[in-house]
């Protein structure tokens, strides 16, 4: 086949859908896919197995995240909170 270059993964689909459809379905697709840090071992190694669950592929390590990324954008800003709000107390 090798019809992939500029399209990707989207490739698949072929003419259906839309470029537009495609395009976006390729950045999810990319980020889903990706190899992400391990929390615990702290190496790369970590991939999706499932919708919101991730696994490290060195120490083992199964937890949950987000659906296409394991840690997402709402969990960033919680945490941020939170480790302003530790500083404060301490000072």
């Amino acid at each position: 086949m090798g019809r992939t270059k500029k399209v990707g993964s989207s490739g698949k689909f072929g003419p259906r859908y839309g470029m537009r459809v495609r395009r976006k379905w390729l950045e999810v697709d990319k980020v889903q896919r990706a190899f992400y840090q391990c929390p615990v071992c702290k190496k790369v190694a970590v991939k999706r197995v499932a919708s919101g669950i991730w696994e490290c592929g060195r120490c083992g390590a199964k937890f949950s995240g987000g659906a296409y990324m394991p840690v997402t954008s709402a969990v960033r800003m919680v945490e941020t909170a939170i480790k302003k709000s530790g500083e404060g107390e301490n000072v």
